[in-house]
This record gives C-alpha cells, structure tokens and sequence, in this order.
C-alpha cells in the first residue's frame, strides 16, 4: 500500500482526492491537509452571490470534508502546511495548534494561488510573508468564501456608496457589475487600456467596455494607482492621472502561483508555477504539482504554459490521480477556453488572440463574421453574433477564437477548442458538417461564413 498525501483541497485537490479513492482506495492510504475551513468554493459564483443573483453561498461548495473522508480520506482542515523535506519525505503542518509530522511515499501538491499585491501606498504586507493586511477600514481582496463574506456584511454599512474595483480581468469585471446590481457607484480602474485583454482582441473587449459604461459603471483604463487613502477606512483612490473619491476599494489585480513549499527543491516556471510534465509530475518524481500552482501543456502554442482556471485544475487532478497511483495517463493539453456573462453579454473564447498569436511568432491572421443566430423571420429572443477566429497565414491551422452575443453561443466554443487540439485547418471548418433549423441557426451560419470567408 502506498500514501499519498495532497497539501490543498480545493478544485484540483477535490477532483484528484476522488479520483485516487474511487478508482484505487483499497490500495493507498490518502491523507489531505489543507489551510482553509472550507473546500470546492466556487470562486466564479461569489460575484452572483455578492449580487443578490442567487439566494445564497449553500449552492457555491460541491464538496467537504465529511464527503473526503466518508469516501476513505484523512482531511486535515485549517491545519496549514509549515515544511516540506523532500529528502525525508514527510510533511509538518499544523494541526489543533500543535505540530504535527507525517510522512509520505508521495506527495500531491495542490497549492493553488495567492492574490498580486500591487505596490500601492496603503496596501501592506505583513513583514516576513506575502500575507495582505488591510490597514484601512473597507480595503481587500476578494478570493475566497471569507472574503466574499466580509463583503457582503461590509455593505449593510449604508455609508458605503462609492465603490472602485482595481484590475479588470475576469474578477474585477464581475465584481463591478455586482456592485452596480446593489445600487453603488462603480469605478473599475485598471493600468490596460481595456478590460479583458488577455481573453480578446481590441474589438472584443471594446463590447464589453461600452457594455459597462452603459449600465454606469465609470472605467478608469491606463490608469496606475498609487495610493488608497483615508482616516482609519478607506476615502480616497489616488491614480497617476486622477483621484476618486470612493468608500470601498476591491483589488483584483490577479493572482501567482503559491510555490512557496518548493524550499527551492522543485523546478519552477518562468512566472514561479511548479514546472510539471504532462503526467503533472514535478522535477521530483514522487512529487506532483495540479491546479493553479502548476503548469499546462498549451495546444495553441505546442509549449508549457501557465493558464489559472478552475476546469483545468480539475483535469490535472485526474490525470495526477491516475499517475501517482500507477496508471500512465498523460495530459492531452488544454485551450484556455473561457466565458464570461456580464448584463446578459455573454462572451467566449479559446486559444489564441490575435495579439497573442503574433507575440508567440505565428504568422496570424483573422476571419471574422457578424450575424443574427437564428433568421431573420425569427423575431424573438433572436441576437446577433460576433466571431472572430485566428488561425496561421502559412499552415491555416486553427490557433483560437472568439465569440460574442446576448445569444447563449457558448457551446460553440468547444468546438473550436478541439480544433485547436487537433490542428484543424481554417478550409476544414469551412465544410463542417453543421445542421440547419431555424429554431437554432441559419442555413449558412457565421462559422460556416467565417470559414468561407477566410483568405
């Protein structure tokens, strides 16, 4: 028999945690530590609850550790991870106060990630660690379920009106709109000059600008922020172009790999992610990195890559499951594929963007298309579709795509993200096999007329 231990429970731990105990239970003992009092938060939903859009957080958790532990695992919670020795094998944690040592034949890590904190005035460290402290009143990050609480008690305060979100990647831009939902003004800051930027082109996220700027929110793009200010809570955000005069500030800058346990000892990624192989094994063959603290294999670039999202987390629990326990599985690599809903513009993509592409060396180039889903006699519930797809001038492999409607296009998506993973050509597409009724699409669709219309 052999023991596992897995340092974090969340999406990449939860998934490799069942993995290994429905398909090998009887032949490894597993034990999990993990830091938190909760595991399987959906991080995605905490916008909506934040919102009022759901009734509550109870639908936001897939799991826990009574679910582990009736399945045959050991969970350890709020009990975090201190050591590593990679020579002894074993691991020291803290567990009901006390250390508490325990020794492994192989070791999981599930690390996850940990908030950016910019270099704000205001915005503290606590000495020694990468720890956030907040010294002003109404100051956060928002990550996990805690702070998703602290939020939402925060804003029974009726003196919070003026709120202004930092970063407008994903997060930030959900979170803005949430607040905007609860009657607050909305300032969204962010050092781009767009949101969304490394999900889309230009001309997408320009949708999603105006969207924003249509429902109230203020953007405050190329825009650095200095300092957050205030007597005891926060007053005032301070950029190197304006100052805003707000009650909450929400940093949603980003995050970085939590490599911290790697003592040194596992080789790293250029940006500090555990670099692991397609088995998802570190430079330690008993040890295996998944999740946000690891890296992926990138189809669209034929390269390792660093992409933090929760379903290719819970794929690299998989395929770790199946490895530490002896099964060679290897990873078939992943997209990036992504989505996001705000005001009911619903936007998709996959791979590269055309930015991205160029970066990376591809000669790339774009067809792109603009029509309504369904036809034209079909006066309700009937959106126009925006699709742009990116694909390289020389061998006319497909290299990513993006979509963008009030339609609910989002499965066609996925579609795309297997071409990437198949190397299928721009004439291929073209010729798909894609059925008619006009109760779903148009005879000659925007994929079928992007494909058509490529150079």
């Amino acid at each position: 028999m052999s023991k596992i231990v897995v340092v974090g429970a969340n999406h990449a731990g939860t998934s490799c945690i069942n993995a290994i105990l429905n398909n090998y239970g009887t032949e490894n003992e597993v034990v999990v530590f993990d830091q938190n009092s909760n595991i399987s938060f959906l991080g995605c939903g905490m916008a909506l609850w934040i919102g009022k859009q759901i009734a509550g957080p109870e639908g936001l958790f897939y799991s826990n550790k009574e679910k582990l532990e009736a399945a045959g695992a050991k969970v350890y919670m709020n009990s975090p991870v201190e050591h590593i020795d990679y020579t002894e094998k074993t691991v020291t944690a803290i567990v009901d106060g006390q250390k508490h040592v325990e020794s492994f034949d192989k070791l999981i890590l599930a690390t996850g990630s940990q908030p950016i904190i910019p270099p704000i005035k205001g915005v503290e460290l606590v000495e020694g660690t990468r720890e956030f402290e907040a010294t002003l009143e109404n100051l956060q990050f928002v990550k996990l379920y805690q702070n998703s609480e602290q939020v939402i008690e925060k804003l029974k305060n009726k003196d919070i009106h003026r709120v202004a979100v930092v970063g407008a990647g994903y997060i930030g831009v959900e979170l803005a709109e949430a607040f905007e939902r609860l009657g607050k003004e909305v300032t969204l800051v962010d050092v781009a000059e767009t949101c969304l930027g490394g999900y889309y082109d230009k001309d997408f996220t320009d949708l999603m600008s105006k969207n924003l700027a249509d429902h109230g929110i203020r953007l405050a793009f190329g825009q650095t922020v200095q300092a957050v200010e205030g007597n005891g809570k926060v007053e005032r955000l301070v950029t190197d172009k304006e100052t805003f005069d707000v009650d909450m500030v929400i940093l949603a800058v980003g995050f970085r790999p939590n490599t911290a346990l790697g003592n040194g000892e596992l080789e790293l990624f250029r940006n500090g992610a555990f670099l692991v192989n397609k088995r998802q094994q570190t430079s330690n063959p008993d040890v295996y990195a998944i999740g946000d603290c690891a890296t992926v294999y990138d189809n669209s670039i034929n390269d390792t890559n660093y992409i933090a999202l929760a379903t290719n987390a819970v794929r690299s629990g998989l395929v770790a499951a199946h490895n530490v326990c002896g099964k060679d599985l290897e990873s078939i690599g992943v997209q990036g594929s992504n989505g996001i809903s705000i005001y009911d513009l619903k936007m998709v993509s996959t791979g590269l963007t055309l930015e991205k592409a160029k970066r990376f060396g591809y000669d790339a180039v774009v067809t792109e298309y603009a029509d309504l889903q369904k036809p034209a006699f079909i006066e309700h519930d009937n959106y126009e579709v925006k699709i742009k797809i990116v694909y390289d001038r020389q061998t006319r492999v497909v290299l990513g795509c993006q979509m963008a409607s009030k339609e609910d296009m989002s499965m066609g998506i996925h579609m795309f993200s297997l071409a990437i993973q198949e190397k299928v050509t721009i004439e291929r597409l073209a010729l798909l096999d894609i059925f008619f009724l006009p109760h779903f699409n148009q005879p000659y669709n925007y994929i079928t007329m992007a494909g058509l219309l490529a150079k």
